[in-house]
C-alpha cells in the first residue's frame, strides 16, 4: 500500500505530475504568522491551482509578501514554492 494513498483502494497517484487544474484558493498571512491553518482568513481570490499561481506570481513583490496558495486537500504553498512552480516548463500557457 502506498504511503499517500489516493484512493479509497490504496492505490498510488498516477503520473506523478501535477494537477494545475485542481481547486486553490489564496490567503494573506498575517505578518509573522507561519500556521498552515487558514481558516477563518479571508479567501482573496479562488480558481484553479494554475491561475493561482499565475496570479500571485505577476504581482509586484511589495504586494504578493505574506501571500500562500492553499491548495484542494488542504496543502499550503508560500511565496518561494509559488514561483519556482510558475517557472517549471510543465507550467500551463496562459
Amino acid at each position: 500500500m502506498s504511503h499517500s494513498p489516493t484512493t479509497f483502494h490504496g492505490e498510488p497517484a498516477s503520473g506523478g505530475g501535477i494537477d494545475w487544474g485542481d481547486h486553490a484558493s489564496i490567503h494573506r498571512r498575517p505578518n509573522g504568522n507561519k500556521s498552515n491553518l487558514l481558516r477563518g482568513f479571508n479567501v482573496m481570490r479562488e480558481g484553479t491551482f494554475a491561475e493561482m499561481i499565475r496570479f500571485v506570481s505577476l504581482l509586484p513583490d511589495d504586494d504578493r509578501q505574506h501571500l500562500v496558495i492553499q491548495k484542494a486537500g488542504d496543502r499550503v504553498f508560500e511565496l518561494p514554492e509559488i514561483l519556482s512552480l510558475s517557472r517549471r516548463d510543465d507550467f500551463p500557457a496562459a
